[in-house]
């Protein structure tokens, strides 16, 4: 029977990826093409408030999470079974340590490619002029940034493709790498690739050492913090 639930959960984790992942493409093409022209007569030096068009820049990452939840309520066991959604004390731990560890990698390799790239853009940029420096705006912002992301791209990665590769006996050092690769290319910074790569080593090195998500969450969320903060405080 535990062989069955296995096989099922392999099956509908790589459905599950790709839809979130189809997903999140789809919605952000809408989101750009809807908005392209809004912009396009702004004054910059007095831009309006769009709060409401803020959360709506979020819907594509919600997407990411929403397919691997939907299909573990459908054919899986739940969230809390099949991704170790709920945290406990020892994920807390691992999480946190991990998280440290990512935030170290970014740091360290955030200030060599700085100096190759001089130029960066950064979506946390667009969040602040849609914001218009309102605070209430910028705390929902940060508050996705801070648990929200984390959530949804660790469901997606670290949860239901990791479950799918895990049944293969794809080597866990192998899975490591790629759900690390693809977290890199999701983030769609070209210039932060190679420590995104980096940062999501670490962050699923808390998935490999603990066997749960939950603990990828919390180093994800643990890596977030400061350009959350960041967002909010260097906004308003």
């Amino acid at each position: 029977m535990e062989e069955q639930r296995d096989i099922g959960r392999a099956q509908w984790g790589f459905l599950a990826f790709f839809v979130g992942l189809a997903g999140y493409h789809l919605s952000t093409l809408v989101f750009t093409a809807v908005t392209a022209d809004r912009f396009a007569e702004v004054d910059i030096t007095d831009p309006p408030v769009l709060g409401p068009l803020l959360l709506l820049l979020f819907l594509p990452n919600v997407l990411l999470g929403l397919g691997p939840v939907v299909f573990s309520w459908w054919r899986g066991d739940g969230p809390a079974r099949d991704f170790g959604i709920v945290p406990r004390a020892h994920d807390v731990k691992v999480g946190l340590l991990c998280g440290g560890a990512s935030l170290l990698a970014a740091w360290v390799l955030g200030v060599l490619l700085l100096r190759i790239y001089r130029d960066t853009g950064s979506s946390l940029d667009q969040i602040e002029s849609l914001s218009g420096g309102r605070s209430v705006w910028l705390a929902l912002a940060a508050l996705f940034v801070f648990i929200g992301a984390p959530l949804t791209e660790e469901l997606l990665t670290r949860g239901a493709l990791w479950n799918a590769l895990e049944h293969y006996k794809v080597p866990k050092i192998a899975i490591l790498g790629l759900t690390a690769l693809i977290f890199a290319f999701l983030h769609e910074e070209s210039w932060r690739t190679i420590s995104l790569f980096a940062q999501g080593l670490a962050i699923g090195a808390a998935r490999m050492i603990t066997g749960r998500v939950s603990a990828s969450v919390v180093a994800h969320a643990a890596n977030n913090l400061l350009p959350a903060v960041y967002l909010y405080v260097g906004a308003s």
